[in-house]
């Protein structure tokens, strides 16, 4: 697989006399520190009309019922398209490796790799909900597992060739012990490659404004993960982490993602589009426990934060952005 080198120093291009409608939005054995989906841990918690994981409980903040499996598949639509319809940078052939993704969601990222690389001789996905789909391509497994304790070996018990870790902030309590881990973990020669948006929204023509709601609620989430001791935004200092744990050849590539339908480039605007649904649909999972336990916001000044970002997402005369770091290392051989 050749490297891909993604320029972000060209601003966004913004579309003029726009008329846009607005967007609607396997199982494995039990292990000391995995549990089998055989065996279903399916323990949950339910609290402000959502469902939340119950194993581990308090690891991860937002909800893992249906809407939130479809915002999480739409992210990672999002995130395949920024990427140009790739699913790894990192100059790794996934043919014939074992490859873990932390993390995994509802499997949709290991599942597309699965199916585009049939030759994959094993793709792990680990999570801490058992909400993967039973239905996968033949290389694929899942496992629910808590990726912060002892890690279970990899099935030949000499580590994994690729290590993939995608949107996890706001779930980590010791990123540079995760990375660490990833680096014992990896064969030589094996790559990691995390990806993470800097979760700090910003504009390049000044119509985001301090006071926005967004930026209200993005700046209350950096807080709340904060004060329970897991980054909402890790992005910035990936590269160093990475770093300090010892790989080499490590390559940092960096993407606009736009929030809205106003980017000039389509497939950008197709990004803001589906990004501006994430904000619409996904805000009041993203505000209700954090503000709400964690920042002691009383119910209604709650949802007026969360209206306020609804009705400021469809606004096409502001134009946020969020960068999204990618960060492809190798360890040595």
């Amino acid at each position: 697989m050749a490297n891909v080198r993604i320029d972000d120093a060209i601003p966004l291009e913004i579309a003029i006399d726009e008329d846009v409608a607005s967007v609607t939005a396997t199982t494995t054995n039990n292990s000391e520190d995995g549990t089998s989906l055989a065996s279903s841990v399916l323990q949950y918690e339910f609290k402000y009309g959502r469902r939340y994981h119950g194993y581990q409980a308090g690891s991860y903040a937002f909800p893992n019922d249906e809407p939130e499996q479809d915002r999480l598949d739409m992210v990672h639509h999002v995130y395949y398209r920024a990427l140009h319809n790739r699913l790894i940078l990192a100059p790794f052939d996934p043919d014939g490796k074992r490859i873990l993704d932390i993390g995994t969601g509802t499997g949709i990222w290991a599942i597309a790799l699965g199916d585009q690389y049939p030759g994959a001789k094993e793709i792990l996905g680990i999570d801490l909900s058992p909400i993967q789909p039973a239905w996968v391509p033949a290389n694929v497994r899942f496992l629910l597992d808590d990726v912060e304790k002892p890690w279970v070996p990899s099935t030949d018990g000499e580590g994994y060739d690729f290590i993939h870790c995608r949107y996890m902030a706001g779930s980590i309590k010791d990123w540079p012990r995760l990375i660490q881990r990833c680096f014992e973990n990896l064969k030589p020669g094996g790559w990691l490659e995390l990806q993470e948006t800097r979760n700090r929204l910003y504009s390049e023509d000044g119509s985001l404004k301090g006071d926005s709601y967004m930026v209200k609620m993005m700046e209350g989430l950096i807080e709340a993960c904060e004060k329970i001791g897991r980054t909402m935004d890790p992005a910035p200092l990936m590269e160093g982490w990475v770093r300090d744990a010892g790989f080499e050849k490590v390559v940092k590539q960096t993407v606009k993602l736009p929030v809205g339908v106003w980017p000039k480039d389509a497939r950008l605007k197709e990004c803001g589009a589906l990004l501006r649904v994430n904000f619409i649909e996904g805000v009041e999972g993203f505000t209700a426990a954090l503000f709400g336990e964690v920042l002691g916001w009383p119910r209604e000044e709650v949802e007026a934060l969360n209206a306020g970002v609804r009705a400021e997402s469809l606004r096409n005369d502001i134009h946020p952005i969020f960068d999204f770091d990618i960060i492809s290392a190798q360890k040595g051989r």
